[in-house]
């Protein structure tokens, strides 16, 4: 990445550019961006530590280019800032309690139901570049979108577009903590905005920390991913817990507990970007519904969504426990027996935990 967008431009001219920037962010289905100049040495600092209880599990990928996570722009050489953005995603069709209060109901958080967010905001960020670039011949730049070891929130928090919430999420005072992170590196030395709130307003809280099903949270800001809901369901590839299974609920991908009970949530906005509406009514499905589906029926109907991440395997692994604390009685049993020979061992070990619970 070269310099030379940044040689043509004075300080005015700078200034006016960021302003514009500003100005330009809501055309492009952004609800607020931030320049910042990032510090990251008591982040990374605090990152480590993390690593170090074991607290990320399998994700062996955050140990990795720790240099570049404390200095972001050696990403991208040339660098000089990131304009730190954030977008809401919750669906108008908001029934989270109700699903989750309905045993044999499916929940599968509420990020997840529309089309894939790495792509629908990956692309909105890039075609911000280009609009910036329009406005500065030789600007250079690239999109993150939770693609690359960078420090998003930490960088989001010093831009001010919130403070980061004893669950670990960042909170917004007028927008609550239901939107997504992304982040555009340039090459403009671009004056940074100042937050003018940099307080956590959390105060002595702790539903958040109370509400987790398995009790994920050690302490204020202390998520131990290994007993993460999420992270079971999608990011770890082994056999759940047995001790967590029946904590578990009918979670079947993700968890929103720690977002369903926060305060700050009642100044959510719906989102009014289409990509990120449900899909196949995800939002409202049974279980037995989705154990009916069969591999190809899986890719068909998760086609450029967030779900595939957890695989065919993983997916019924996680649709027997949840059928397992369904209460479904017989019924249920003798659906998943049904299809048991045709599965994996992973995913048998997981059937025959669930039929117990069924029949006890």
């Amino acid at each position: 990445m070269q310099a030379s967008a940044a040689a043509r431009l004075s300080a005015n001219q700078l200034e006016t550019l960021a302003k514009e920037i500003h100005a330009m962010a809501e055309s492009f289905g952004f609800q607020q961006i931030s320049i910042v100049d990032p510090n990251l040495g008591e982040s990374l600092d605090a990152h480590k530590a993390w690593l170090e209880k074991g607290y990320h599990g399998e994700m062996g990928y955050l140990e990795n280019h720790l240099d570049k996570r404390e200095h972001p722009y050696e990403l991208v050489p040339g660098s000089c800032r990131v304009i730190s953005v954030r977008m809401n995603h919750l669906p108008p069709a908001f029934s989270s309690l109700e699903v989750l209060n309905t045993p044999e109901k499916a929940y599968i958080a509420r990020y997840t139901l529309g089309r894939d967010y790495h792509k629908t905001f990956r692309k909105r960020l890039t075609q911000f570049g280009e609009a910036i670039r329009q406005k500065a011949e030789g600007l250079e730049f690239r999109a993150f979108v939770d693609s690359a070891p960078v420090m998003e929130r930490p960088i989001a928090e010093q831009g001010g577009l919130g403070w980061t919430g004893k669950h670990t999420l960042i909170l917004n005072r007028k927008a609550g903590s239901w939107f997504f992170l992304g982040e555009l590196m340039i090459n403009l030395p671009l004056p940074t905005d100042q937050p003018k709130d940099t307080k956590r307003h959390c105060g002595s809280c702790t539903a958040c920390l109370d509400v987790c099903p398995t009790k994920a949270f050690d302490g204020p800001y202390q998520l131990n991913a290994t007993k993460c809901i999420s992270y079971l369901t999608i990011e770890s590839k082994a056999a759940i817990p047995v001790e967590l299974r029946p904590l578990m609920g009918n979670r079947i991908f993700g968890c929103d507990d720690c977002q369903l009970v926060c305060p700050w949530n009642r100044f959510a906005k719906h989102t009014e970007e289409s990509d990120f509406q449900p899909r196949h009514s995800l939002d409202n499905i049974t279980l037995l519904e989705l154990w009916d589906w069969n591999e190809a029926m899986f890719l068909k109907r998760t086609e450029g969504s967030a779900i595939r991440r957890t695989g065919f395997d993983g997916w019924r692994r996680n649709l027997a426990v949840a059928i397992g604390n369904s209460r479904g009685g017989e019924t249920a049993a003798t659906a998943l027996l049904a299809k048991r020979e045709e599965c994996p061992p992973l995913v048998q070990e997981h059937i025959d935990w669930a039929v117990q619970q069924l029949r006890n």
